[in-house]
C-alpha cells in the first residue's frame, strides 16, 4: 500500500506539473527545423546531425526489505550522431556518446578509473547498388541487426521509456558486440510494401560470455576463441536478419532505427520475422565440441490514431533462443520469451499511458522470469521533448539483483523518471 501511494503520488506530480505547463506554454512556438547543412542547392546532398540527452532519477530497488527511500540521478545516455548524403549512392553515419553515468562511476577527473567514456556507437558507410531502394549494402561498426522490430530500436521515440529489461531484444549486448552494435558487412533494401535487412559480422571476443543459469551445462561462450579438434579456428562468423511486411504506410529504412511510435502521424501495421545465428559460437567443455546459437522470432507493430488527436500503440513478439541445454546468457537463455505493450495517447492531449509486460521460460532456471512497466509520457514538444514516468519490475531473475539475505533471488521494483530531449 505505501508503495502504491507513492506512484500514486509521483504520478499525480507529473500530471499536475504536465497540466500547468501544458496551460502556461499554449501560446509557445516549439517547432524549429531540424540541424541539417545543405551541400547544394537542392538539398537532396547534405549532413543531418542529431544531439540527445536522457536523464534519469530512479528509486533504490524498492523491493529490498525495509530499504529506505533514496533517489540516484544518472546519464542515462548522452548521444551525438551525423550523417552525410554526399550523393544518392552513398551515405556515411557515425554516432558517439556515452551511457549510464551514475554517481557510483563519476571519477574525480573524468578520465581516471573504469567510469563511462564517450566512445563509437556506430561508424559505416553504405552504397546503393540498385536505382531503386531494392539493394544497398554497406559496413563498419554497425546496427542493422536481426531478430525483432526492438532489437533495431531508436532510442530517440520509444514508447517505453526504454528498450524492455531484461534486454532479450538486445539479447547480444555486450556479449558477443560493443553496445548492440557488430562489426561487419549488412545488406538492406524495400520492394513494394516488403523490406529486410540481413548482415553478417564478427563476435566481439570480451564480451559477459558467463552462464547465469545451472553449471551443469558445461557450455561456455567462447567458441571463436577455442580451435576445433583439427585445430581450425571456428565461430569468427554471426549472421543476423530481420525481414518486415507493412500492411498500411510504409517506413524508412534509411537508418535502421526502428520508431518507437509515430505518435498518430503514420498509420503502421507491420508483421515481422528473424533471426540470429552463430555457427559454432558455443564451447561444450564437456564433449570438448563446438555448438551452434540460433535464435528466431516473429512480432506484430501497431501504431494509428483512432480518432482525431490520439494514438494507439501496441507490439509483440514471440522470441525462441538457443544457445544450448541449460545455457541462460546476461540477457536471454536457451528457451522462449513473450513480450508484449500497449499504450495510448490520450485525444488532443499530450498524456500517453503505457503498460509492458514479458516473461522468459528458459531451461536453466526453475520459473518463469518476468518483467511488467508500467508508465506514463507527457510529451511537451512530441518526442523531441518528454517526460516519462514508470513504476518497473523483475521478478525471478537472478542475473538482475543476484540473491537476498536468505538465499532467494531478489526481485527488482523501481520508480523511473526520464527527461529526454533530442534536436
Amino acid at each position: 500500500m505505501k508503495l502504491f501511494t507513492k506512484i500514486l503520488t509521483l504520478a499525480l506530480l507529473l500530471a499536475t506539473a504536465g497540466l500547468q505547463a501544458q496551460i502556461l506554454e499554449d501560446d509557445i512556438d516549439h517547432s524549429y527545423k531540424p540541424l541539417t547543412f545543405k551541400l547544394d542547392d537542392s538539398g537532396q546532398k547534405f549532413i543531418r546531425l542529431l544531439v540527445w540527452h536522457q536523464h534519469w532519477t530512479v528509486t533504490n530497488n524498492l523491493a529490498v526489505d525495509d530499504a529506505n527511500l533514496q533517489l540516484t540521478h544518472l546519464a542515462r545516455r548522452s548521444r551525438f550522431l551525423a550523417f552525410a548524403q554526399v550523393s544518392p549512392r552513398f551515405l556515411i553515419l557515425t554516432h558517439f556518446g556515452l551511457n549510464n553515468l551514475t554517481p557510483g562511476n563519476l571519477t574525480s577527473l573524468g578520465n581516471n578509473g573504469d567510469a563511462p567514456q564517450l566512445f563509437l556507437h556506430d561508424a559505416w558507410t553504405e552504397f546503393k547498388v540498385s536505382n531503386d531502394n531494392s539493394f544497398f549494402v554497406g559496413g563498419g561498426l554497425h546496427y542493422w541487426k536481426g531478430l525483432t522490430r526492438l532489437s533495431n530500436q531508436s532510442t530517440l521515440n520509444f514508447m517505453t521509456m526504454d528498450n524492455p529489461r531484461p534486454f532479450v531484444h538486445w539479447h547480444s549486448l555486450a556479449v558477443t558486440d560493443q553496445f548492440a552494435r557488430h562489426l561487419g558487412v549488412y545488406a538492406k533494401g524495400i520492394i513494394g510494401k516488403f523490406d529486410y535487412r540481413i548482415a553478417f559480422n564478427n563476435p566481439g571476443r570480451n564480451g559477459l560470455q558467463a552462464d547465469y543459469g545451472r553449471k551443469d551445462s558445461g557450455l561456455s561462450y567462447n567458441g571463436f576463441a577455442i580451435p576445433d579438434a583439427d585445430g581450425n579456428a571456428v565461430g569468427n562468423s554471426i549472421i543476423e536478419g530481420y525481414f518486415r511486411y507493412n500492411f498500411m504506410d510504409g517506413e524508412s529504412t534509411k537508418l535502421p532505427y526502428a520508431v518507437g511510435s509515430y505518435l498518430g502521424v503514420k498509420k503502421i501495421f507491420a508483421l515481422g520475422t528473424g533471426f540470429f545465428a552463430h555457427p559454432n559460437g558455443m564451447f561444450n567443455e564437456t564433449t570438448g565440441e563446438h555448438e551452434n546459437v540460433t535464435h528466431f522470432a516473429v512480432d506484430a507493430f501497431l501504431d494509428m490514431p483512432v480518432s482525431d488527436g490520439d494514438c494507439l500503440n501496441a507490439y509483440a513478439s514471440f522470441m525462441s533462443f538457443n544457445y544450448g541445454e541449460n545455457y541462460v546468457a546476461r540477457w536471454a537463455g536457451t528457451g522462449s520469451v513473450l513480450y508484449g505493450h500497449i499504450g495510448y495517447k490520450l485525444p488532443n492531449s499530450r498524456f500517453m499511458p503505457y503498460i509492458a509486460a514479458q516473461t522468459g521460460n528458459y531451461s536453466g532456471y526453475e520459473e518463469n522470469t518476468s518483467a511488467l512497466d508500467i508508465g506514463l509520457n507527457y510529451f511537451i514538444n512530441g518526442h523531441s521533448a518528454k517526460l516519462t514516468l514508470e513504476y518497473h519490475t523483475i521478478s525471478n531473475d537472478i542475473r538482475e539483483s543476484g540473491l537476498d539475505a536468505n538465499g532467494n533471488i531478489q526481485d527488482v521494483r523501481q520508480i523511473r523518471m526520464q527527461a529526454h530531449i533530442f534536436l
